[in-house]
């Protein structure tokens, strides 16, 4: 929520934008062949949630996103930024008094919210009424409208378990879920950003396979959860395509704009990095390191000490004093790539 707020999300200023929970699917992961269609549920399937609360003491208190003593806001660092937020709350519970209880406050009243009447995160009768209804047709919401923009801010808390804040959220979120806060500016943003950033993978892509498909190898080996099957006499076709199927999270990144940001920064290692680096995963497939009990990993037939984890022991064999290793596990491998 605190990111949220030093944002200053101010709906009722988005007025000319169309605000909506809209479904969220990826038509690139299954969910029973609804996403081929843009679904997430069958049709004239709904799900009905009710606002969040959390119980401490026997107390109930509603996630709403509109209380300045939550902990995600006590707990923000800068105190330039949280007052911001506590004002930012304040000027909105105050709107919505006055609006739904004809409760005029004063937002720099010591005793504002002993004068709050309605908004209290602990008005069972106010906030146990409030609830989301959601299917694969958009559910339009208007910031004029007091429940509506209660619904704005409390989704935006994560008060509601099914709807993601927004489309970035939804993209982020393991597993995904079923709808998503679509403020349209801000989620075609996000979709250009990928489509960016894919774009000028695809266009690296291209690069190596024309002009350095040996580089390219090395990087498909550093990328691909399945490193050991590519082979010296892998066609380099096939490393295209696999690279090609990465980018877009058809790979073991299901991100695409994870997948194409990983691509993009394993391009830009050095050579001798990226051998490193393609060596240390096979070594570790074919167990010629391997990690023990004391949570290190270890040269198998020397037992040499090489770190805690694989960043670790890429650091170890850059090193020129440990040579030696780096030749012995080279020999090993390579001739793996080489049959």
């Amino acid at each position: 929520m605190a990111t949220s707020f030093t944002k200053v999300e101010r709906y009722a200023e988005s007025k000319r934008s169309p605000i909506a929970i809209k479904p969220y699917f990826d038509e690139r992961i299954s969910n029973m062949g609804l996403e081929k269609y843009g679904m997430s549920l069958y049709e004239g399937v709904k799900h009905i949630e009710q606002l969040a609360c959390l119980e401490f003491n026997g107390i109930k208190r509603y996630v709403t996103g509109l209380n300045e003593f939550a902990p995600d806001v006590k707990n923000i660092p800068d105190p330039e930024t949280r007052a911001a937020v506590i004002k930012e709350i304040r000027n909105v519970v105050a709107e919505l008094e006055r609006e739904l209880a004809a409760n005029v406050l004063d937002v720099e009243d010591k005793d504002f919210w002993a004068k709050v009447k309605l908004l209290r995160p602990d008005n069972d009768e106010f906030w146990s009424k409030i609830e989301l209804k959601c299917g694969n047709d958009p559910v339009f919401l208007d910031p004029k409208d007091p429940y509506d923009l209660v619904k704005m801010y409390a989704i935006n808390a994560n008060g509601f378990s099914i709807v993601a804040k927004s489309y970035e959220d939804a993209r982020s979120r393991m597993p995904a879920p079923k709808f998503y806060l679509d403020k349209h500016v801000e989620t075609v943003s996000t979709k250009t950003e990928t489509k960016k950033l894919r774009n000028k993978a695809l266009s690296e892509l291209q690069k190596l396979f024309d002009k350095n498909t040996n580089k390219l190898w090395y990087v498909a080996k550093v990328v691909d959860s399945a490193s050991a099957q590519y082979k010296k006499n892998t066609p380099n076709d096939i490393v295209y395509d696999n690279m090609d199927s990465y980018i877009n999270g058809e790979g073991s990144e299901k991100s695409a704009n994870r997948a194409a940001q990983q691509f993009l920064d394993t391009c830009n290692f050095s050579m001798e990095t990226l051998k490193i680096k393609s060596l240390v995963k096979d070594a570790t497939y074919y167990k010629f390191i391997v990690a023990k009990a004391d949570g290190f990993i270890y040269h198998k037939d020397r037992n040499v000490l090489l770190g805690r984890n694989q960043p670790d022991v890429v650091e170890y064999l850059s090193n020129p004093l440990n040579e030696e290793i780096l030749v012995d596990l080279t020999k090993k491998v390579e001739k793996y790539w080489n049959q």
